[in-house]
């Protein structure tokens, strides 16, 4: 399972990862995701983006009609498209966790072992992104105290 991404300014976190045992069918996975989601964010999702594999997707009966998938034309407002458009940005961070966070191969056993090294997988993601952004933060502040004028002696 791919985890979805909230778009912010020091980069798109990981807000959701969950390992599906038996490899389900992507569009299949909806109905268990979409209230986990929900449930971590405290809010209501009001439009779900995804790629051509959700087409036959068994979201809960409130979602049915807020789930696009790529290649959709019926019911596309243009701030959809747009919005779908802005979708293809989320796949290189996806790979990015795959790769960078020893999801190649699970050194884990079993189902909890999956689940285990998908959640370590985001959160060391996710963890990664915030350490860059305190390292700016303190770059920021060492030029700042470096650019204060010295006061003269006398």
């Amino acid at each position: 399972m791919t985890p979805p991404m909230i778009r912010s300014k020091g980069g798109q976190f990981a807000l959701h990862a969950k390992a599906l045992p038996g490899n389900p069918y992507d569009g299949h996975t909806l109905a268990a995701v979409i209230p986990d989601m929900e449930r971590a964010i405290g809010n209501e999702i009001s439009r779900i983006l995804a790629d051509a594999g959700y087409r036959g997707h068994n979201a809960p009966q409130s979602h049915k009609f807020r789930v696009f998938t790529s290649g959709q034309k019926r019911r596309l407002t243009p701030a959809t498209k747009r919005q779908m458009r802005r979708r293809s940005a989320i796949e290189p961070v996806i790979g990015h966790i795959k790769a960078e966070h020893r999801m190649g191969r699970n050194y884990l056993a079993g189902h909890q072992g999956d689940a285990v090294n998908a959640i370590l997988a985001a959160a060391g993601y996710n963890f990664s992104l915030l350490l860059n952004w305190f390292s700016q933060l303190l770059w920021l502040l060492i030029a700042a105290l470096q650019s204060q004028p010295k006061p003269i002696p006398g």
